[in-house]
């Protein structure tokens, strides 16, 4: 049976809140992997907005039907390196600051997404 959009909708913002979960349980570590926060942040953000790893490209989508997605690009900027370049070792660790602000970040994005959607989402 093929699930409803509002069924794909709560999935999705389920597999972002748990993400933005595990970011949140390993910042509270006494010896925090940043690239794993990081990496997770990302992740949440990403599947609050949509899928895809550039999530500059989802602002601009979203912001063509609401223009307040735009005042998000900034932020997700900073997000979006973290989709790859924390998962291999030639990359810099993120410092424990990253690591914060990119959590702040996915935060924002996920507060952003669940005031414009319908309650029945939130």
């Amino acid at each position: 049976m093929k699930k409803s959009k509002a069924d794909l909708v709560q999935g999705w913002l389920e597999k972002a809140r748990r993400d933005l979960q595990a970011a949140l349980r390993e910042l509270n570590n006494p010896d925090p992997l940043t690239d794993i926060i990081c990496f997770h942040a990302q992740q949440a953000a990403e599947k609050y907005l949509n899928k895809t790893h550039i999530l500059e490209q989802l602002i601009l989508l979203a912001g063509r039907k609401d223009p307040d997605f735009l005042d998000l690009k900034d932020k997700v900027s900073l997000l979006t390196p973290y989709a790859v370049e924390t998962r291999y070792p030639e990359f810099e660790e993120p410092l424990l600051d990253d690591a914060k602000e990119a959590v702040r970040v996915a935060e924002k994005v996920r507060e952003f997404v669940l005031r414009k959607l319908p309650k029945s989402f939130g």
